[in-house]
C-alpha cells in the first residue's frame, strides 16, 4: 500500500498549500491560485508564447505540443516527454519544466538543428502545425540515450498532423537524426549544421550540396544555457547549448496541493494514497485524473461540469510496477508509455511463451492514440473511463487481468476484468472507491492472446471494432482440446463485450476446422448489433466480429505449426490473412530541371518565413497581441436545420461572468445581408433559420471562455419546420438555388445514341462525399475601431482580404475606404477562407463599431468544422455510348452539388465540374447539365480543385466501367480516347501546347507498369486474403478563374536607398509559397540576392480591389503585376545605371534618389485571351492547362479494409518552375489530400443515411471522428517529378500553376483500392462491375469484398450509407 500520511499531512492538503511553481523555457514562474480551470495552452499564450498553437483544443492534431521535462525520483533522473498543452491542466505540471518551440532555437540565438533541418528541407509551407512536430520530434531525441531508430521517428509523430506538406518532407527533415551517423552523436562541440550546412536526406550525413551561406552565430550570454553532456539532460547532445533541467526542481520534494479555478472548481494533488483515499470519502463524485485527456474533452467540448478535480499521477502506490514470477502488477497511474516499455522489456528478458499477452498489448498500444497523448493517459483512466470502443479493455478482459480496488478503508478487493464492466460508462466501483491496480498474470505453454483493431485510420484514432481473444490449448493424443478460451469485443455493444456464449461453445472442443465453422455461427447470434446502434456502420462492425476470429484462429493455427510442426498448419494463400504489413522506411524521389533565370527564379529557394516557422516566432491571427480592453466574442447557433424562431432568452447569459453585450439581427446598423455573388444569406438570423450552426447572435465578454459560457447560455426557442438532408431528396422536392442551371452542349447526343452509332450504352450514378478543409490555423478576426469609430481596422485569416473589406463595410454601412483589412500569413486556406472567412469578421465588426472596443473572434475547431462549409459532395447520373472496341462517341451528363443553405460560390463550383467532365477524352457530342442543390445544411464552399475533381472523378468512373464492360485494361480504353493537340473542348476551347501523351508515356516507363501489373496479379493469385491493385490517372486542369474579371492583379513596389525592396500585392500566403515566388520575381528582375526583397503584409490600404488568393492562378497574375512594377521602377533607373558603373544595386538606387527619380511603382496585370460566354456556350474558359498523371499501387486487408498506398509516382507539366522545391511541396501535399478526399475523411450528417445522428448535425466536428491522412498514410515510396523541357509561354517566366492540379492524381489510390476489391470478388466468382462510392473507407472496402464472413449480413449489391 505504501506509507500513509500523517495527521500534519490531512491539515497540509486542506490547509495552505506550498508554492506552486512551474519552470518555463528556463525561467521560474510561480502558479498563483485560481486557475485550476485553465489549461497549460491557455497559460503558455497568456505570457507570450504563441508560438504553441491552438489547433483543436482536443489533443487531435498536435499543434499544441510541448515538452514536460519532470525528475522521477524512483529512477533518479530526468524524464522528458512530449504533452499536448490544449489538454494539459496548468496544475499538472506544477513543479515540472515545460519548454516549447521558443526554448529550443529562435533565430537570434541560432536555431536548432532540428528547426534547421525542416526549415532547408522544405518541411514547413503554412507553418502552423511546424512548432508541434518540432517538439515532438525534440522531445524523442531529448529521451533517447541513443540515436532513434526511423520508425520511432515515425511513431512520435503519430499525434502531429499537417494538412500541407503531405509529410515527406517532414520525415525527411527529422530522417536525418535517426541511426545512420554517428558523427551527429559524438562529442563534437556543435552540429555541422551550425555551420551553415546542410544534412543529406539520403545519407544522414553533413553535405555540401546545399546553401554556403554562412550563419552568424549569436552567444547566449544567459546561465540558463551552458555546455551540456548526457548525463544532466538524459538525452544526446545536438548543439553547444540545451535547455537544463532547472537544479531547484530536481532537490524540491513533491508536496500535495489544493488550488481553486473558475467557478468553484477544486484542485487537488495528494502525494500519498491516503490523502487520496480521504478527499475521495470527502467529495465521492471527484474526478480522479491523470492526463486529463478524457475528463478534459469532457469539459471542454461536451459541457461537462465537474467541481473538484483529484490529480492522481503523483502518488506512488498507484505508479507501481512490479514484475515477479506470476504476472506483472500495474499502478492504476502508470502512464501507457510507461506501460509499452515496461511490455516491450518484459518481452524480451521472459521467455516466448509468458509473454502472449504483453506481445498483444505492445501491438494494440502502438495504434492507441498519439505519442502525446500515451505519454499521459494512465491505465487506471482508460480503464474505469469504460469506454465501449477502448482498446485495451477488451483486452484486460480476454488476458484473464485481475482490477484491484481499494476503497477509502483500505479494503482491497479483487474484481476480474471480464466482470469489471456493467454498463455504458459504468463499472464495478463504488463512489468510496478507486482503482487501485492491475495484475495480468503470464500466459502459458499453447495459450495464445491476439489484439484486433479496425478503425478509420490507422494512426491515433478511436476503434471502430476492437477485440482481445485467448484461447489456452491443452494436448490430448494427437489432438488439441480448447482448455480455456476468451473471446472480448469492443465497438459491439453499450460496454465492453465478453462473448460468453462462443466462450462456452469454445471449451472442450478440438481446435480444428470444424470448430472454426461452428464458433463462427454461434459468434453471429452472441455477438449482435442493433440496427439503429450508435456509430452506424452495423453491417460492416457485424462482418468484423466474424473477420477477426478468423484471423484469431489462422493466426494461432500458424503459432501451433512454429512449436508443433507436426499440426495441420493453415494454407500458404490464407496465411497473408495474418501476416502484419511490413512498414518499410518511406522513401521520397523527386526529379527535377532547374531552370535558373536571373539572381533567384528558378531556384529551390526555402520559404521566405520557414525560419521564423520552425522557431514559433511567424504570427497568426490568434498570436497578434490585443489591446487590454479587448473582447472576446462566440456565437449563438442555431440547434435544428429549419425552423421559425419564436424567441429569444438572454437573461441567463447577461448574469454570466464578464458578459458585455448580446448582438442580433436587430443590431447590425445598415445591411444584415451578405454574400460573394448573391447577398442571400443572413449575417444574423432573422426569424427563419435554414442549417444547424447557422449565427442568430454573437455574445461578447472579457474572455474567451466566458463569452463561449454566456453564448450557451442564450435560450432560443423554435418552431420546427422540413428539412431538406441530401441531393437526392432536393432532386425530390426540385430544391434549387434560384437560376442556377447550366448546359453545355457539343455535337448532339441523341441523335448518336439513336442512329445506331454506340455498339453499347450504359447508364448509372456517382456519388461522392464533402471533405473538410481543416486547416490547422481556424477562422479568426480581430476588429477594432480607429478615430473615435469612424474607421474600422480589422487583422484577418482569410484569402480575401477584399472579401472582409466589402462585408464589413456592408454590414456597417461604412464606405469601404474607412475599412483596412490586414492578413500577414494563414495557417493553411485551400479555398476554405476565400468567401466562408468573410462573415467571421462582419460578425465580430458589429460589436466592435457598436461598442467602440476590440473584438477578437477565434473559432473553436468543432464549431468551424460546422458551420463554415466543406468541399460539396456530389451526384453525378451518366449514360455514356461507345463502340466495342472502346472509343467514347457520347456522353450525357446530370450534375447536381450541395450547395446548402446559401449560394456562396456553389454555381461556380458547378460550372467549373462541367468544364472538367471531359478530363482528357476525345467525346464527340456531350450534353451536360448542372444544378445546385438547395438543402438545411451549412453553405458549402470553395476547396482545393474547386469543382474540377468531382467532374473528373465522375469521367474516370464510367471510363473504368467501359473497361470493365469490354473487359480490357482501363489504360487502354484511356489511351484510345486521349485528346490531342488541336483537339475541341466540349465548350469550344482549342487545345494548345498539349504535354498529356508525352507525360503518360514517361510515367508507364516510370512505374515500369507492365511488369507491376504481372507482379501485383501474382501476388494476388497466391493470397486470399490479401489483394494488391494498380491504377493510372491522368488529368487536365484549366487555369484562370472562370469569372472574367476576377483575371486581375495589383502590387506595389518601393526600392529604397540601401538597394532592399518592399513588395506588397493582393495575394495572401498560406503556405503555398506564393511570397517566395514574388520575391524571387523581384529579386531577378533588379538582378538582386531574394534577401534584399521583403514582401509585406497583404492590406487593402495598399493594393486595392484584389481577387481571393484562389484558382491556382496567383503566383501568375501577382507575380505578373510584381513584375510590371519593377520594369517601371527599372526604365525610371535606367538612364542614371546608364551613366554610371554602379558597384551595387544599392549605389544605384540611392543615386537615383539624389536624382529626385520615383522609387515606388503599382503594377498592374490582366490575364489576356479569356472570356467564355454561357448563353452561346462557348469561349476561352481558361488561359492554359497544367497537365499531369499518377500511377498507385495498393494493398488491401480484404477482411478488414483497411489499406496501404505502396507506392505511388506523379509527374506534372509545370513548365519552367519558379521554386522546384515549393512546387514539388504543392504536388505531394495536394495529393496527400486528395488521398484523404478519396480514401479517408468521411462527412456524417444527420441524414437520412444517419438516423442515429440529431437532423442536420456534422457528427464528424473534429479530429476525434474526422480523419485526415497522417503520417502513417503516405505511400510507401512516393516520386515525384516535373515535365523537363517544356516551358510555358502563357505564363511568368514559363511556369505553370501548381496548387490544386496534382490534387485530383490522388483518385489513383480510388481506383488502384477498386482495382484490389475486384481481384477479391473474383475469388467468390463475381467478375461484373460493381460502383463504389468515394471516399473509400476501410467500411466500404471490406463490405465490397465479399466472402462468408460479410454475406451473412450484406448481398453483392449493397452500398455502405453516405453523406451527399
Amino acid at each position: 500500500m505504501g506509507s500513509l500520511k500523517n495527521d500534519e499531512e490531512t491539515e497540509q492538503i486542506e490547509g495552505k498549500s506550498m508554492e506552486a511553481i512551474l519552470y518555463v523555457n528556463g525561467v521560474r514562474r510561480v502558479l498563483p491560485d485560481g486557475l485550476a480551470h485553465m489549461t497549460l495552452l491557455e497559460y503558455l499564450r497568456d505570457v507570450g508564447l504563441t508560438g504553441t498553437k491552438l489547433g483543436c483544443g482536443e489533443g487531435g492534431c498536435g499543434a499544441c505540443t510541448v515538452m514536460i521535462s519532470n525528475y522521477d525520483r524512483r529512477s533518479k533522473t530526468c524524464l522528458h516527454y512530449a504533452v499536448n498543452a490544449c489538454l494539459a491542466p496548468l496544475y499538472s505540471v506544477e513543479g515540472m519544466h515545460v519548454i516549447t518551440i521558443e526554448g529550443v532555437g529562435n533565430r537570434k540565438l541560432g536555431l536548432h538543428p532540428v528547426q534547421k533541418s525542416l526549415a532547408s528541407l522544405h518541411g514547413s509551407q503554412c507553418g502552423f502545425c511546424t512548432p508541434g512536430f518540432i517538439m515532438s520530434m525534440y522531445a524523442l531525441l531529448r529521451s533517447s540515450k541513443n540515436p532513434p531508430s526511423e520508425e520511432e521517428i515515425e511513431e512520435c509523430l503519430a499525434g502531429n498532423l499537417c494538412r500541407c506538406t503531405g509529410y515527406r518532407p517532414i520525415i525527411d527533415a527529422f530522417r536525418v537524426f535517426a541511426k545512420t551517423d554517428d558523427a551527429l552523436y559524438s562529442g563534437l562541440p556543435s552540429l555541422s549544421l551550425q555551420d551553415g550546412q546542410n544534412i543529406c536526406p539520403s545519407t544522414g550525413k553533413p553535405c555540401s550540396c546545399g546553401s554556403k551561406a554562412k550563419n552568424a552565430t549569436a552567444i547566449c550570454d544567459s546561465n540558463r544555457y551552458r555546455p551540456v553532456s548526457f548525463s544532466d539532460i538524459d538525452g544526446s547532445k545536438y548543439v553547444d547549448k540545451e535547455l537544463i533541467f532547472p537544479p531547484e526542481l530536481s532537490l524540491r520534494k513533491t508536496a500535495p496541493l489544493k488550488l481553486t479555478g473558475a467557478r468553484g472548481l477544486i484542485w487537488y494533488r495528494p502525494v500519498r494514497l491516503q490523502q487520496l483515499l480521504e478527499i475521495k470519502a470527502k467529495y465521492p463524485d471527484a474526478k480522479l485524473l491523470v492526463g486529463n485527456t478524457e475528463v478534459g474533452i469532457e469539459m471542454r467540448l461536451k459541457g461537462l461540469e465537474y467541481w473538484v478535480l483529484i490529480s492522481v499521477a503523483q502518488i506512488p502506490e498507484l505508479n507501481v510496477l512490479h514484475v515477479d514470477d506470476n504476472g506483472i502488477e500495474i499502478g492504476s497511474a502508470v502512464r501507457l508509455s510507461e506501460l509499452l516499455r515496461l511490455f516491450r522489456s518484459v518481452i524480451k528478458e521472459r521467455p516466448d511463451h509468458e509473454t502472449s499477452a504483453c506481445k498483444a498489448f505492445v501491438e494494440q498500444l502502438k495504434w492507441f492514440a498519439g505519442t502525446q497523448i500515451r505519454n499521459v493517459a494512465c491505465v487506471g483512466g482508460n480503464i474505469c473511463t469504460a469506454s465501449p470502443i477502448s482498446d485495451l479493455n477488451p483486452l484486460w478482459m480476454s488476458s484473464s487481468a485481475e482490477f484491484r480496488v481499494i476503497d477509502d478503508e483500505k479494503n482491497v478487493r479483487t474484481v476480474l476484468a471480464e466482470d469489471f464492466f456493467i454498463g455504458y460508462r459504468s463499472v464495478d466501483l463504488r463512489r468510496n472507491e478507486i482503482l487501485l491496480s492491475v495484475f495480468l498474470p503470464w500466459t502459458r505453454p499453447l495459450e495464445y492472446v491476439k489484439e484486433f483493431k479496425q478503425a478509420h485510420r490507422r494512426d491515433d484514432d478511436i476503434a471502430l471494432v476492437n477485440a482481445g481473444m485467448r484461447v489456452f490449448l491443452e494436448e490430448k493424443g494427437q489432438e488439441l482440446i480448447v482448455s480455456d478460451a476468451s473471446i472480448a469485443y469492443g465497438g459491439v455493444a453499450a460496454l465492453s463485450f465478453c462473448a460468453r456464449k462462443t466462450k462456452e461453445f469454445l471449451i472442450g472442443k478440438v481446435w480444428n476446422y470444424d470448430l472454426l465453422q461452428d464458433a463462427l455461427k454461434v459468434i453471429q447470434n452472441d455477438v449482435l448489433i442493433r440496427e439503429d446502434a450508435p456509430g452506424g456502420m452495423v453491417e460492416f462492425r457485424n462482418s468484423l466480429t466474424l473477420s477477426f476470429f478468423f484471423k484469431f484462429f489462422l493466426w494461432v493455427s500458424h503459432q501451433i505449426s512454429i512449436v508443433r510442426p507436426a499440426v495441420e498448419s493453415i494454407p500458404p494463400s490464407h496465411f497473408s490473412a495474418v501476416q502484419p504489413v511490413s512498414r518499410p522506411s518511406r522513401i521520397g524521389c523527386q526529379d527535377y530541371e532547374t531552370v535558373k533565370q536571373g539572381t533567384s527564379v528558378g531556384s529551390s529557394e526555402i520559404h521566405l518565413s520557414a525560419k521564423m516557422q520552425v522557431t514559433g516566432e511567424a504570427e497568426y491571427t490568434d498570436d497578434i497581441p490585443v489591446p487590454p480592453n479587448t473582447l472576446h466574442a462566440a456565437l449563438v447557433l442555431s440547434k435544428v436545420p429549419h425552423a421559425r424562431i419564436l424567441a429569444v432568452d438572454d437573461a441567463a447569459a447577461k448574469a454570466s461572468p464578464g458578459f458585455a453585450g448580446l448582438f442580433l439581427a436587430k443590431d447590425v446598423p445598415a445591411n444584415n445581408k451578405i454574400g460573394p455573388i448573391v447577398a442571400d444569406e443572413e449575417l444574423f438570423a432573422t426569424d427563419v433559420v435554414t442549417c444547424v450552426g447557422q449565427v442568430i447572435g454573437v455574445v461578447v465578454a472579457d474572455t474567451h471562455e466566458n463569452a463561449k459560457t454566456a453564448a450557451g447560455k442564450v435560450h432560443v426557442e423554435y418552431e420546427k419546420l422540413p428539412a431538406i438532408l441530401s441531393i437526392k431528396e432536393a432532386i425530390d422536392a426540385k430544391s434549387f438555388h434560384p437560376n442556377t442551371e447550366k448546359w453545355l452542349r457539343k455535337g448532339d447526343v441523341e441523335l448518336c445514341f439513336e442512329s445506331g452509332q454506340c455498339d453499347r450504352i450504359i447508364e448509372g450514378e456517382v456519388q461522392m462525399g464533402g471533405q473538410e478543409h481543416f486547416y490547422l490555423e481556424p477562422h479568426g478576426s480581430l476588429v477594432w475601431t480607429v478615430d473615435g469609430g469612424s474607421e474600422v481596422h480589422m487583422v484577418s485569416s482569410t484569402q480575401a482580404p477584399q472579401k472582409h473589406q466589402q462585408y464589413v463595410s456592408r454590414v456597417l454601412g461604412l464606405p469601404m475606404s474607412k475599412v483596412v483589412c490586414k492578413t500577414k500569413r494563414i495557417g493553411g486556406g485551400f479555398g476554405g477562407k476565400e468567401t466562408r472567412s468573410g462573415f467571421v469578421a462582419a460578425v465580430a465588426s458589429v460589436p466592435s463599431y457598436l461598442l467602440n472596443r476590440p473584438v477578437k473572434l477565434i473559432l473553436d475547431r468543432d464549431v468551424d468544422m460546422m458551420i463554415t462549409g466543406h468541399r460539396h459532395s456530389f451526384l453525378g447520373k451518366y449514360k455514356v455510348g461507345f463502340t466495342n472496341e472502346g472509343k467514347v462517341l457520347a456522353l450525357d451528363l446530370e450534375i447536381y452539388n450541395n450547395g446548402g443553405n446559401s449560394l456562396d460560390l456553389s454555381l461556380s463550383v458547378v460550372e467549373r465540374a462541367m468544364f472538367h467532365s471531359d478530363n482528357v477524352y476525345e467525346i464527340p457530342n456531350m450534353r451536360i447539365v448542372g444544378k445546385v442543390c438547395f438543402t438545411n445544411f451549412p453553405s458549402n464552399t470553395a476547396f482545393r480543385g474547386f469543382g474540377g475533381p468531382q467532374g473528373m472523378l465522375i469521367t474516370e468512373n464510367w471510363m473504368q466501367r467501359i473497361a470493365a464492360e469490354l473487359d480490357k485494361s482501363p489504360e487502354e480504353i484511356q489511351e484510345m480516347n486521349f485528346q490531342v493537340e488541336g483537339s475541341i473542348t466540349h465548350y469550344g476551347q482549342r487545345l494548345e501546347y498539349c504535354t498529356l501523351h508525352q507525360l503518360w508515356a514517361e510515367l508507364k516507363t516510370s512505374c515500369d507498369f507492365l511488369k507491376v501489373r504481372r507482379e501485383v496479379d501474382e501476388f494476388n493469385r497466391d493470397n486470399r486474403w490479401k489483394k494488391r491493385g494498380i491504377a493510372m490517372v491522368p488529368t487536365k486542369f484549366g487555369i484562370s478563374f472562370t469569372t472574367k474579371f476576377l483575371n486581375q492583379a495589383g502590387a506595389l513596389v518601393h526600392v529604397y536607398t540601401d538597394g532592399t525592396v518592399l513588395v506588397t500585392h493582393g495575394g495572401v500566403e498560406m503556405g503555398q509559397g506564393l511570397h517566395t515566388k514574388v520575391a524571387q520575381i523581384a529579386a531577378t528582375a533588379f538582378g538582386i540576392p531574394l534577401s534584399s526583397v521583403y514582401i509585406s503584409e497583404t492590406s487593402t490600404d495598399k493594393v486595392p480591389n484584389a481577387s481571393p488568393t484562389a484558382a491556382s492562378a496567383s503566383s501568375d497574375m501577382y507575380g505578373a503585376a510584381v513584375l510590371d512594377a519593377c520594369e517601371q521602377i527599372k526604365a525610371r533607373m535606367e538612364p542614371v545605371a546608364s551613366k554610371h558603373n554602379f558597384s551595387s544595386f544599392a549605389e544605384l538606387a540611392s543615386a537615383c534618389h539624389l536624382q529626385r527619380i520615383d522609387l515606388s511603382a503599382h503594377g498592374f496585370h490582366i490575364v489576356p485571351d479569356i472570356g467564355f460566354d454561357w448563353k452561346t456556350g462557348k469561349g476561352t474558359a481558361f488561359r492554359y492547362y497544367t497537365y499531369g498523371s499518377a500511377f498507385a499501387e495498393v494493398e488491401i486487408d480484404t477482411l478488414t479494409g483497411d489499406f496501404h498506398t505502396r507506392t505511388a509516382d506523379v509527374i506534372l507539366d509545370l513548365g519552367y518552375s519558379l521554386n522546384p522545391s515549393i512546387d514539388v511541396g504543392q504536388i505531394e501535399g495536394a495529393f496527400i489530400q486528395g488521398l484523404g478526399w478519396v480514401a479517408l475523411e468521411e462527412l456524417k450528417w444527420g441524414d437520412a443515411a444517419h438516423r442515429w445522428i440529431r437532423p442536420g448535425t456534422l457528427f464528424t466536428a473534429g479530429p476525434g471522428n474526422y480523419k485526415i491522412p497522417s503520417v502513417n498514410d503516405i505511400p510507401f515510396k512516393f516520386k515525384v517529378s516535373l515535365l523537363k523541357g517544356h516551358p510555358n509561354v502563357k505564363a511568368i517566366h514559363s511556369s505553370k500553376a501548381v496548387g490544386e492540379p496534382p490534387f485530383f492524381l490522388a483518385s489513383a489510390v480510388f481506383f488502384g483500392i477498386k482495382d484490389a476489391i475486384r481481384a477479391a470478388r473474383a475469388e467468390v466468382g463475381l467478375k461484373e462491375w460493381f460502383p463504389l462510392d468515394s471516399p473509400a473507407t476501410p467500411e466500404r472496402i471490406r463490405m465490397a469484398c465479399l466472402d462468408d464472413f460479410s454475406s451473412p449480413f450484406v448481398s453483392s449489391g449493397f452500398h455502405p450509407k453516405l453523406s451527399v
